[in-house]
């Protein structure tokens, strides 16, 4: 994203949560990101939830919404809360946080 400028930027912060574990959530989440171009991240936060932050133009933030809210083919989501944060500039690339 180093042709955007950071007024360009705009940050999501969701929580997911359903059948989300073990069902190779975490890296659908990833390998959307990255194929948008986003900078972020995604960690499991509990047993049913999925969290995930990602910044990026507003466009491509909606279409990661939508695919996150879908979901791999094994995955359900039952529920999704959605927070529009103000940009941090603070990701490099798009990955996955792992538990300690």
């Amino acid at each position: 994203m180093a042709d955007l400028k950071p007024d360009d930027l705009e940050r999501i912060h969701i929580w997911v949560t359903g059948r989300v574990q073990g069902v190779g959530f975490r890296a659908f989440v990833q390998q959307y990101g990255v194929l948008l171009g986003l900078n972020g991240w995604v960690r499991n936060a509990g047993y049913d939830m999925v969290e995930t932050v990602a910044e990026g133009p507003h466009a491509r933030l909606e279409k990661f919404v939508e695919a996150v809210k879908t979901g791999p083919r094994a995955g359900r989501v039952d529920d999704a809360r959605i927070v529009w944060e103000t940009p941090k500039g603070e990701f490099r690339d798009f990955g996955i946080k792992y538990s300690a």
